[in-house]
């Protein structure tokens, strides 16, 4: 079965609630040895989250400043059909996807998840580069933790999120292999529109640090 919708209404990006009062705190990253510089084409941005609503508004926001750096970018809610998030896939249905996206010239995956903590709860366990070796592949990754779809019981408000973002290269001729990985905590979030805003320009700057700039020349504004 092929999960993809029609390539005319691709747009792609990620997911979640965060809010106008909400600082963001870099909590840890990992950055692959292997990457001097990283250039994509094609961007599938795909959010995990039991929210439909915010996921929508992250990754149209996701999406838009992609855009408006010059990358062309596609949100998951308009590739994937409604029944991909809401049904458990297997590692064979993922191997599949990615074929899929390399037949139509992506190069890249932007992976976002929204997990919510307790007030007072540590650090998630782990540390970035741990993670970085257990989930290096975007398949891996996505087959932990889809349950964040439709197994979470009903949301209730937290004072603290980690939101955890990942850049997967699917390029031909290349592993697919994870690239870079940040994990951010938000407290206190409030409103939606603004804590995404705010964590969208963070996470275009950061890219564009780390010489991770999905299609921007090096002297691009």
């Amino acid at each position: 079965m092929n999960p993809l919708r029609p390539i005319s209404l691709l747009f792609l990006p990620v997911l979640f609630l965060l809010g106008s009062c909400a600082s963001v705190r870099p909590e840890a990253s990992y950055r692959s040895p292997d990457v001097v510089l990283f250039h994509a084409n094609r961007v599938l941005v795909l959010g995990m989250t039991q929210q439909a609503d915010y996921r929508i508004q992250y990754e149209t926001a996701l999406r838009d400043a992609l855009h408006s750096k010059g990358v062309d970018a596609f949100r998951s809610i308009d590739l994937f059909d409604l029944s991909f998030s809401a049904a458990e896939q297997s590692e064979a249905d993922l191997d599949r996807v990615e074929g899929q996206l390399l037949d139509r010239d992506f190069d890249a995956i932007l992976l976002t998840k929204l997990i919510p903590q307790e007030e007072g709860f540590a650090s998630l366990k782990g540390t970035i580069q741990e993670l970085g070796k257990t989930y290096d592949r975007f398949r891996d990754d996505y087959l932990v933790h889809q349950g964040i779809f439709y197994d979470q019981e009903a949301p209730q408000e937290k004072k603290i999120y980690f939101v955890e973002t990942s850049l997967y290269c699917i390029c031909v001729g290349k592993e697919r292999d994870l690239l870079w990985r940040s994990r951010v905590r938000l407290r206190h979030p409030r409103r939606a529109d603004s804590s995404i805003a705010g964590y969208v320009d963070w996470l275009i700057a950061t890219l564009k640090r780390e010489q991770l700039i999905l299609g921007l020349p090096a002297h691009g504004g």
